[in-house]
């Protein structure tokens, strides 16, 4: 063991070596020193297990080199979403155009009018720069943006009902991902939460008979994320705001997520729309930047004058505020809905949503003739499926789409999955029926290659 490990060569040896350095050219040197001493304490282990009989520097090179590539690759990186799930939380929900990714690059590789006014010479306000597009597209009559929507929550309750009560409907009190719950958010801001009805039924006089002098808010939360079915009933917007108005009591509707598209219009069912929120009277409204609309992760209230100065002007503003980067997307994603017809075309989500059956049956077809001129080791099958709009949107609808099912010989669907998420760039799909599918939903035009190339490794590793 001790002459093995006398044969160890030095770090030096490999510090100096051309084809090494070349690889960490214009990054800290850093990064070899680790994989060089991460390899080499790998080396020194399995020589005390009695697991190595000899050494040889170019293998351990090789050893170096995947190391080194290893700790270069950033650990938020791209990935390609085949799960069929459209808005996927946890693949970073909506994907941005090339358009607006460029227009991002040229914000933030300089200086930028984030607060400075250019006409007046002056500080300005960084909310402008969003102000006029969303007052265009919606009708509000002022706006504030934060950090996500359950920030805007939270700002919306501290500043508007800190110390009072908020009447909500108790079927209503949803949760979120990560916990995120209404009646916990409410504790938070200082507001005091009045349930009224019940889990499955709330009438208009449930909200009346609740109402006092201590009453801020009546709030409505869409249930964006889960329906309630069957013996039900709820209190539409409009009829909350004419309450509201008989009583003086503001009304704040917590959307979840917003969308500027009526979704009627690609054959699903309805949800309201942010436009259609607004022209039934609400005081306040909030929804998130990165679902339906597509753009970066944001909180935006639209609302009254009067009740946003108040949320804008509350110390929690300046906690939750967005930054040069998240004001950047929105606008250039936003000036797409200017013309509905581009927003189909320019915006992700909605060419994802909008597209064809036949159209994501081409992509799975392309994917095989691919495949089949490479020949793949294993078997495609391309299958009919349904895909999901996900990120908290339309929970119940199913989307038809078209399934790329992936078979190799002494490989089980987990190990399958497993390794296509091992790739330098890793390919996400699903399980369903002990079978791996690829949804070409999700699959962008442009990704089908680098798909080929994952399945391509698959087959030669089995």
């Amino acid at each position: 063991m001790r002459e093995l490990l006398r044969q160890i060569p030095k770090v030096d040896r490999f510090l100096s070596d051309k084809e090494l350095l070349a690889l960490v050219e214009g990054k800290p040197l850093f990064f070899l020193k680790k994989a060089v001493n991460d390899t080499l304490a790998e080396l020194r282990l399995q020589i005390s297990q009695g697991r190595v009989t000899e050494i040889d520097y170019d293998s351990l090179k090789e050893k170096v080199k995947r190391r080194l590539l290893e700790l270069l690759r950033p650990k938020l990186h791209k990935v390609i979403n085949a799960t069929g799930v459209v808005l996927h939380t946890n693949l970073g929900r909506a994907p941005i155009s090339r358009s607006v990714a460029e227009h991002l690059v040229e914000v933030i590789t300089g200086y930028s009018n984030l607060e400075y006014d250019l006409e007046k010479g002056r500080r300005g306000l960084r909310y402008r720069n969003l102000e006029w597009i969303l007052k265009e597209l919606t009708g509000a009559e002022d706006v504030c943006v934060v950090n996500n929507n359950a920030g805007a929550v939270l700002l919306v309750l501290s500043a508007l009902a800190k110390g009072k009560e908020v009447i909500v409907s108790r079927g209503e009190l949803i949760e979120i991902g990560g916990s995120f719950r209404i009646p916990d958010v409410m504790a938070q801001s200082g507001a005091v939460l009045r349930e009224v009805g019940t889990t499955n039924k709330t009438h208009l006089r449930d909200y009346e008979e609740a109402i006092t002098e201590e009453t801020a808010l009546l709030m409505k939360v869409h249930t964006s994320n889960y329906k309630i079915l069957g013996f039900t009933a709820s209190v539409p917007t409009r009829e909350l705001v004419e309450l509201g108005r008989k009583y003086g009591v503001p009304v704040y509707e917590d959307l979840g997520s917003g969308s500027f598209i009526d979704v009627r219009k690609l054959g699903l069912s309805y949800e309201p729309t942010v436009q259609d929120v607004l022209k039934s009277g609400v005081d306040v409204v909030s929804f998130s930047g990165d679902k339906l609309l597509g753009g970066a992760q944001a909180g935006i209230i639209l609302g009254r004058r009067e009740l946003l100065q108040r949320i804008k002007r509350h110390p929690l503003n300046r906690a939750l505020r967005i930054d040069k980067m998240t004001l950047a997307v929105l606008e250039a994603t936003l000036v797409y809905y200017l013309e509905e017809s581009l927003a189909f075309k320019e915006i992700p989500v909605w060419k994802l949503l909008s597209q064809p059956k036949e159209a994501i049956k081409a992509k799975a077809k392309e994917l095989v003739k691919i495949m089949e001129h490479e020949n793949f080791k294993g078997k495609l099958t391309i299958i009919e499926d349904e895909a999901e709009v996900g990120g908290g949107a339309l929970p119940l609808q199913r989307l038809p789409t078209y399934c790329v099912k992936v078979s190799v010989k002494g490989l089980s669907a987990e190990e399958i999955d497993r390794r296509m998420r091992s790739f330098a760039v890793p390919v996400v799909g699903r399980i369903k029926k002990d079978a791996y599918l690829l949804d070409m939903m999700t699959v962008f035009e442009e990704e089908i290659p680098q798909v080929a190339e994952n399945l391509l490794k698959l087959g030669e590793e089995a």
